[in-house]
């Protein structure tokens, strides 16, 4: 098991990561994915924000956008497996010690 430094990680990229992986198609209102400014309003961040955090996962290839205006997000469960474990994306969105589930289902 790896040693993962949860004092350093990027709460607001594991927030909006950990949103998009478990999002349902109830969640959002277009079946290709949710919008940046859908998203903003899930997670209780500023656009400008979700805007950066979705950029970073974009580049390591776990989310796809389809659209131009708007952009639809969704996350790619396949290429998140196969990511390196020792991948800070993959290690920040596979530590969930802190993660309240309650949030993404109703039991």
């Amino acid at each position: 098991m790896f040693e993962y430094d949860y004092e350093n990680e990027d709460k607001e990229l594991k927030l909006v990561g950990l949103e998009l992986m478990f999002l349902t198609p109830e969640k959002h209102s277009n079946e290709k994915g949710i919008t940046a400014v859908e998203l903003s309003k899930r997670v209780n961040l500023s656009v400008e924000v979700v805007k950066k955090k979705l950029k970073i996962l974009y580049e390591h290839d776990i989310i796809r956008c389809c659209g131009i205006n708007p952009k639809m997000w969704k996350f790619d469960e396949y290429n998140f497996q196969r990511l390196d474990e020792e991948d800070e994306i993959y290690k920040l969105l596979s530590s969930f010690e802190d993660v309240d589930f309650d949030r993404y289902f109703c039991y």
